[in-house]
């Protein structure tokens, strides 16, 4: 049994057309009704949309923290579903692609899941900048923490329920430590 809290973050808007981010927006509510996600849960919100800074910002609170489990939330405006990221990557200049995979059994995790999938790419982003960071760290330091990345697409009339309810199922899983390989 792995020990520590269920850390969650979220990141604030970026873009001048964008009024709230989805990946805040859908933890903010969740966070809320604590009977939604685990009783230990921290939330670590409005994370800056910066390479430098995000990274800085969960790294110190998971050293603070050393929590069983990291959910990192981003938004992804063009995907219609959840999406969690089953590896991250970085690319070194002219040299090789190096990434690195959680140890979550993400196949698993869909399991009672109706509008998520898993995806292999997180992006060029400052979400794959920070997902790739966060598992370094838990690499180096070697600690039993799990990582992942999740994708949260626009959140609409039409989709909120299912996503909610997936996101809920995925943390529920992840917290109880039943989907670690």
């Amino acid at each position: 049994m792995r020990n520590g809290p269920v850390l969650i973050t979220s990141f604030r808007p970026w873009r001048a057309h964008q009024r709230s981010n989805s990946s805040h927006d859908l933890v903010a509510e969740l966070y809320a009704s604590k009977n939604r996600l685990p009783a230990d849960t921290v939330w670590l919100p409005q994370l800056p949309v910066s390479f430098e800074l995000a990274p800085i910002r969960v790294i110190n609170e998971i050293g603070r923290l050393r929590p069983r489990v990291v959910i990192c939330c981003g938004m992804a405006e063009n995907r219609a579903v959840l999406a969690i990221e089953r590896q991250a990557k970085r690319w070194q200049g002219q040299g090789p692609l190096l990434s690195l995979q959680t140890s979550a059994a993400v196949s698993s995790l869909l399991s009672g899941t109706r509008l998520s999938e898993i995806s292999e790419d997180a992006g060029s982003y400052v979400c794959n900048h920070l997902y790739y960071s966060v598992l370094k760290f838990i690499d180096q330091a070697n600690w039993p923490t799990v990582a992942i990345f999740i994708h949260i697409p626009l959140l609409s009339a039409a989709n909120k329920k299912l996503i909610f309810d997936d996101f809920v199922a995925i943390t529920a899983q992840l917290a109880a430590d039943e989907l670690i390989l």
